[in-house]
């Protein structure tokens, strides 16, 4: 039998397959509700009994042996994400959310004689993208400075541990599956050990890698072949918040050409006067009429961005909506 093709979407496996994890654990598979890039993604329970019930709070990735994505994406689990040290970070931080996913557990499969890698995590919701394609490509104001919150406490968390995400989109921010007013931070498939051993990685151009990830949110060292960073990981959520709150980018034009994408993020970091005006209408759009200006963290490849600070001020402005002078609860139900 042929070897599948590598990072190929896998076969399916018959409903009710059983697996068994690294620690013994069994799971049985119930219907697939979703694929990624390279895998399937199944409803599953440790009930060997009962049929998988839609109500089940357990979901589990499966893709090919031979991938590359799920294989990294274990790996941060196992070394930066174990639930011990996520308790310990939340209590040291007086958190008592953190937007990581839940991981179960793992193991190897096979099914005909093709070879599986799976990994068992929590149930997830509906998926951010899907919530701003319902309100026109916009979020609402405060809607993105909870998300930004939120996602510097995972930011934060992940950065003390050695890791970036490097992949920051809607696609990958999933609400909770029980509690859709809580969002994740999700699919560490291209997560990047930046800092093994407490010892950075050196700047280095490689254009043969030149303009990865997602183009619209792309950073500038990633357009530049440079390995992820911390700084990397806030400019991709600095460009993601402006794009929810403006439903649009000042280089939406010019996407399919990744040259003149990066030009136009390093213009806005520099403003000039045609990119400033661009800002402007696009905040004029977005935010009642708010003046722009452009107030950029000049960040070193290795330097620690202070993120608590970042926290504070838009927890501050999550309780005093700047622009129309109303408190916003923070635990408003602002997802939907």
């Amino acid at each position: 039998m042929a070897p599948p093709r590598k990072r190929a979407l896998p076969a399916p496996l018959p409903d009710g397959f059983t697996l068994i994890d690294t620690e013994k654990k069994q799971w049985k598979l119930g219907r697939i509700i979703g694929q990624g890039g390279f895998g399937l993604i199944y409803l599953a329970s440790q009930d060997m009994e009962m049929p998988v019930g839609e109500d089940s709070h357990f979901v589990i990735k499966v893709e090919y042996h031979e991938n590359g994505p799920l294989f990294s994406e274990l790996k941060f689990y196992q070394r930066a994400a174990k639930p011990e040290n996520m308790q310990r970070w939340m209590r040291s931080k007086t958190l008592d959310f953190l937007g990581i996913p839940a991981y179960w557990g793992s193991g190897l499969a096979e099914h005909n004689g093709t070879r599986y890698r799976f990994m068992v995590m929590d149930r997830l919701g509906s998926d951010l993208q899907k919530v701003c394609d319902r309100n026109g490509g916009k979020l609402k104001k405060h809607t993105v400075l909870q998300l930004g919150r939120v996602l510097l406490d995972v930011l934060e968390y992940i950065h003390d541990n050695e890791y970036v995400h490097a992949d920051i989109k809607a696609a990958n921010l999933m609400l909770g599956h029980t509690d859709p007013d809580k969002v994740y931070l999700a699919d560490y498939g291209l997560s990047y050990r930046y800092s093994p051993d407490g010892v950075h990685k050196e700047y280095k151009n490689n254009p043969k890698k030149g303009h990865n990830g997602t183009i619209e949110y792309t950073s500038i060292d990633a357009h530049n072949g440079v390995a992820p960073s911390r700084r990397g990981d806030l400019e991709v959520l600095g460009f993601c918040l402006l794009h929810w709150l403006c439903g649009a980018l000042p280089w939406d034009s010019v996407l399919k050409n990744p040259i003149q994408v990066q030009e136009a993020k390093t213009s806005v970091k520099s403003p000039s006067k045609s990119v400033s005006f661009k800002l402007e209408r696009c905040f004029f759009w977005g935010v009642c009429k708010a003046r722009v200006s452009i107030h950029h963290i000049r960040l070193q490849y290795v330097g620690l961005p202070h993120l608590r600070k970042k926290v504070a001020e838009l927890q501050w402005r999550l309780s005093h909506d700047l622009s129309l002078g109303n408190p916003v609860p923070v635990k408003n139900k602002i997802w939907r």
